[in-house]
């Protein structure tokens, strides 16, 4: 499994408060299966999650059964690569945790997107 991130170095865990990931693991994996590639680690803003809403992905509502409480503003979330660069161009990105975001983000968002958006700012 490649667990390195955007900048190359090892991949670090995005959330375990929430707990996130495609297997709720706490990490933004590259895994066989999860077609909507949860890759991206961010922290969530109101905007993010109302774009979200309004798409049709509620990030909002709790749903045990899923084992998701719901995010709140603030929260960092795996979220897809796709739908992240969506909201960006919508104007409403969430906030990038680059060394917890997997490499294979890179297939669908430039890293000097990323970059604009990144959390902490790296050189």
């Amino acid at each position: 499994m490649n667990t390195l991130n955007v900048l190359g170095s090892p991949l670090l865990p995005c959330s375990y408060a929430p707990l996130t990931g495609f297997m709720r693991d706490g990490c933004c994996h590259a895994i066989s299966g999860d077609v909507g590639e949860h890759l991206v680690c961010v922290r969530v803003t109101p905007g993010f999650l109302n774009h979200q809403l309004e798409l049709g992905n509620d990030l909002i509502t709790p749903r045990p059964e899923l084992r998701f409480r719901g995010l709140k503003p603030g929260d960092r979330w795996c979220v897809c690569a796709v739908r992240w660069l969506q909201a960006c161009s919508a104007g409403f990105p969430a906030t990038v945790v680059l060394e917890s975001t997997h490499a294979d983000a890179l297939k669908s968002v430039s890293l000097a997107l990323l970059r604009s958006h990144a959390l902490t700012p790296v050189s």
